[in-house]
């Protein structure tokens, strides 16, 4: 509340100043700052469906739909550039085969259930498929899944 001094009084030290109203702003106008966090969440939700990017594969069809898996997974993606520069993705870190063997034997050391699935482009052969099976195999991966899409899937 300000102070108000009576009509008589005199402040110390004013020389002779009648009357004094302090008052102090101390309010932060949150409107704007509102708007500007609207603009920006908006911004946010329309451009992070368009940042999500992956490894293009191509995956084979299966007639019927298998029941889905929960839990934490592993994942090992052989994509169509493998015939050249033989190069896997764990996940979604690309590395090459050699060291396959031992960063999946890693991953899979404190799981209960040891196992990893493979999804393959269409056009990699099976002889391709088997060289990653193998390193899978030898790193202690108990089950080795195939992972492929339905008919009508993209």
């Amino acid at each position: 509340m300000p102070k108000v001094q009576a009509p008589g009084e005199t402040a110390p030290g004013r020389g002779g100043r009648s009357r004094r109203v302090s008052t102090s702003l101390a309010e932060i106008n949150v409107v704007p700052l509102v708007d500007v966090m609207l603009v920006l969440l908006i911004i946010f939700m329309v451009t992070a469906p368009m940042i999500q990017r992956g490894v293009d594969v191509k995956l084979p069809v299966a007639r019927r739909a298998a029941q889905q898996i929960q839990g934490e997974r592993v994942y090992v993606t052989v994509p169509a550039t493998y015939r050249q520069n033989h190069l896997v993705y764990l996940g979604d870190e690309a590395i090459r085969l050699d060291i396959l063997q031992e960063r999946v034997r890693q991953k899979v050391e404190n799981m209960s259930e040891k196992q990893v699935y493979l999804r393959g482009d269409a056009s990699v052969t099976y002889q391709e498929l088997m060289e990653v099976f193998d390193r899978l195999k030898a790193a202690g991966v108990v089950n080795v899944g195939l992972v492929t899409r339905g008919e009508g899937e993209r």
